[in-house]
């Protein structure tokens, strides 16, 4: 193998995190932020880029990072090495409500497309890079425009999904409309494109978008519940807003609705 072969277990149900066990040497690249714990003997280190070992040229590394500037991430990411002599464990905690998804990239192909904010860590030799799309509409509708995440190598990489996961496995010629914000990843031969949900009353009234994602099979598919930016505009909505009141209080039921929503006392 080329990336480094890691044990792991994940915890809990609503907010979960992941324990990574490493040998002596053996190490886990994660993004910024979703670091949660360790033992002693574990150095942690900045690294530019993905950590893979494709390419360790200057101009190797530089490409690498600005790959990952390309899907919104930082230039930066961090490793986690086992310095010391025995089994060390860390752990990496989900972002909001929802699943971990481990994926083992040796049983996927080598190569597993994703969202762009749903990569959590891996081990390190595994690449983070980029996937384009081919195809214009999808790249202009598909809610994560052109440029997708892509996760290569042999060895154990997690995705995050939001809320409650649902795993679909298509046969060939299989297909699946998913909301375009509700996928979470899917098996390079996948299938993937747009579809204009179509009728006036539903592209104005729908409330579901202009259009649905396409998947069709052979391949698997995750897809969440609860897209962050549909978490996002929720507590945006019930958020109190400049005159300290929440969206809705202006309503004509005023203090008495507050009442019947248990908001305010008698």
């Amino acid at each position: 193998m080329n990336a480094h072969e890691i044990d792991y277990h994940i915890f809990g149900e609503e907010m979960q995190y992941v324990e990574i066990g490493l040998d002596p040497q053996e190490a886990v690249v994660a993004e910024a932020g979703s670091f949660m714990m360790m033992q002693t003997d574990i150095k942690m280190e900045t690294i530019f880029g993905d950590g893979s070992n494709q390419d360790n040229s200057v101009l190797g590394k530089i490409f690498s990072a600005g790959k990952r500037v390309l899907t919104g991430e930082s230039l930066f990411m961090t490793a986690f090495l086992n310095i010391g002599s025995g089994k060390r464990q860390l752990s990496f905690a989900s972002p909001y409500p929802g699943k971990i998804v481990p994926i083992d990239l040796s049983e996927k192909g080598g190569r597993f497309i994703c969202q762009k904010d749903a990569f959590l860590c891996a081990a390190k030799g595994v690449s983070v890079g980029i996937e384009f799309s081919k195809r214009l509409g999808r790249g202009l509708f598909g809610g994560e425009g052109f440029i997708m995440q892509k996760l290569e190598g042999d060895g154990m990489a997690f995705v995050h999904a939001g809320g409650t996961l649902a795993r679909k496995e298509l046969a060939p010629g299989e297909m699946i409309k998913v909301d375009t914000g509700c996928i979470v990843g899917f098996t390079k031969e996948v299938d993937y494109d747009i579809e204009f949900v179509g009728g006036i009353k539903n592209t104005i009234f729908g409330g579901e978008g202009l259009f649905f994602a396409t998947l069709k099979g052979p391949g698997v598919v995750y897809i969440q519940s609860l897209p962050f930016s549909r978490l996002a505009s929720r507590v945006w909505a019930a958020a109190p807003k400049g005159d300290g009141k929440r969206k809705g209080e202006g309503s004509i039921l005023g203090d008495l609705g507050d009442i019947l929503d248990g908001d305010r006392p008698f």
